[in-house]
């Protein structure tokens, strides 16, 4: 095995298939009896979380958020046998202080993109050139290291 650490280029590719079966699998949910209480005491509500579904499979640009991932520079890299995921966005500006930005289980990358422009262009933001950073969003997870390949066809 080589001691160099080898830098792939990537970019999200969504089947139409996957994305077909992930909608499948969403409205074939057996929902449980709504709760007891009208507050969140007992998790999260029947209605959020039933709306939260009509979303992902009825309005969630896939597509969008594919084009979103692919504008932006995106690679990968094993370490200790995991392949991790990140994006390495360089700031224009001259001195950018280098910055590492990581999601926790069970965030994702996608929470982080509102901050790559105002953080690598923050004169573009209405902040001051003298802030910007050069970062690269992304993070090793639990889920990464158990499930190298992708999710589980059991799952």
């Amino acid at each position: 095995m080589s001691s160099e650490t080898v830098i792939r280029p990537f970019r999200v590719d969504m089947p139409d298939e996957a994305i077909a079966d992930l909608r499948r699998r969403i409205a074939a949910t057996r929902w449980p009896s709504r709760e007891l209480v009208a507050d969140r005491s007992q998790g999260v509500q029947l209605a959020t979380i039933t709306e939260l579904a009509r979303y992902w499979t009825a309005e969630y640009d896939w597509r969008a958020c594919q084009a979103e991932l692919n504008a932006l520079p995106q690679f990968i890299t094993n370490i200790d046998g995991v392949d991790i995921h990140f994006i390495h966005v360089k700031s224009d500006h001259a001195g950018a202080l280098p910055l590492i930005i990581t999601h926790g289980w069970p965030g994702s990358v996608i929470e982080l993109l509102g901050v790559i422009g105002p953080l690598s262009d923050p004169a573009a933001h209405g902040g001051s050139a003298g802030n910007a950073a050069t970062k690269a969003p992304g993070s090793p997870t639990r889920w990464a290291a158990r499930h190298p390949k992708g999710w589980p066809a059991s799952t």
